[in-house]
C-alpha cells in the first residue's frame, strides 16, 4: 500500500505537487496572448483543488511562479503578479466555504507590496481551512531556499533532517508541509525545474501531455490511481520480495 515519507504528523492524507506547465503554448495554439493561458491556468487549479480531497489529497502544492520567471518580458511578469493577486481575492471566499486553507510559498521580499498584503489577508482569512491545504509556490526556488536554510546553520550542531525541513519551511514563510507523494508535471515536459527538491527526495513522478489549462478532475483522479499502483520502496524490499 502506499504510504507517506513524512516526518510531519497530523496530516494523513497525501500531498500532491504540480508543476503546471502549459499555459504559454495552450494559448499560443489558438491563437490567443499567453496571458490569456495564465487566466485559464487560475481556472484549472481551481478545478485542480476543488477535487483533491476526494481523491485523498490534504496537501496540493502547486508552482506558479519560479525565481526563474523573473527572467521573462516584464509585461508578462506584471500580468502574472497582477492575475494571482486579483485571483487571491476572488478566490478567498471560496477557500473559505469550501474550508481551504491557503499558503504562498516562496520568498516575499520582491514581490509588490499590493500583493504581500493580498497574500498576508488571503492566509489570515483562510488559517482555519482544513478539507484541504493549498500551497501555491510565488518566487519560488527550491535549492535558492536550501542554500538560505543553509545560511540559518552557521552556528548551530548539525541538524536532523526535521531540523532542516523547519529551517526549510521558515526561510519560505509556511508551516512545515508534508513530505510530497506525488509529483504531476503536465505540458509534456519531464523535469522538476528546482520546484520542492528536498520534499520530493521519494515522491512518485507523473508526466503528462496535457498542458495545464486542459488539466481536470479526471486527469488528477488518473494521477492518483496510477500513483496507487506503484510499489514504494524507500529504498527497502518491496513486501513480495521481502517475503
Amino acid at each position: 500500500m502506499s504510504q507517506s515519507t513524512s516526518l510531519v504528523t497530523g496530516n494523513s492524507g497525501l500531498h500532491v505537487a504540480i508543476i503546471m506547465d502549459g499555459n504559454g503554448r495552450w494559448a499560443a495554439a489558438r491563437g490567443r496572448p499567453r496571458a490569456t493561458g495564465h487566466a485559464a491556468g487560475v481556472t484549472a487549479l481551481r478545478r485542480a483543488a476543488e477535487a483533491a480531497p476526494t481523491h485523498g489529497i490534504s496537501t496540493l502544492t502547486v508552482y506558479a511562479f519560479s525565481a526563474d520567471n523573473w527572467s521573462r518580458p516584464r509585461t508578462e511578469v506584471a500580468a502574472l503578479l497582477t492575475l494571482l493577486r486579483r485571483s487571491l481575492a476572488i478566490e478567498v471566499d471560496r477557500c473559505v466555504t469550501n474550508d481551504v486553507r491557503l499558503s504562498i510559498v516562496g520568498r516575499r521580499d520582491r514581490l509588490p507590496d499590493p500583493l504581500v498584503r493580498a497574500i498576508e489577508s488571503a492566509e489570515l482569512a483562510t488559517a482555519s481551512g482544513r478539507r484541504l491545504w493549498l500551497r501555491v509556490a510565488v518566487d519560488y526556488s527550491a535549492r535558492d531556499s536550501m542554500i538560505r536554510a543553509a545560511a540559518l546553520m552557521t552556528h548551530m550542531p548539525a541538524p536532523t533532517r526535521e531540523d532542516f525541513a523547519m529551517l526549510l519551511a521558515t526561510v519560505d514563510n509556511t508551516p512545515p508541509a508534508p513530505d510530497v507523494d506525488l509529483m504531476i508535471r503536465t505540458g509534456g515536459e519531464q523535469r522538476l525545474s528546482d520546484f520542492l527538491l528536498w520534499e520530493s527526495a521519494y515522491a512518485e513522478l507523473y508526466f503528462t501531455p496535457r498542458m495545464w489549462p486542459d488539466f481536470d478532475a479526471a486527469d488528477l483522479g488518473r494521477a492518483v490511481t496510477e500513483y496507487r499502483r506503484r510499489d514504494r520502496r524507500f529504498g527497502g524490499l518491496s513486501q513480495a520480495a521481502a517475503g
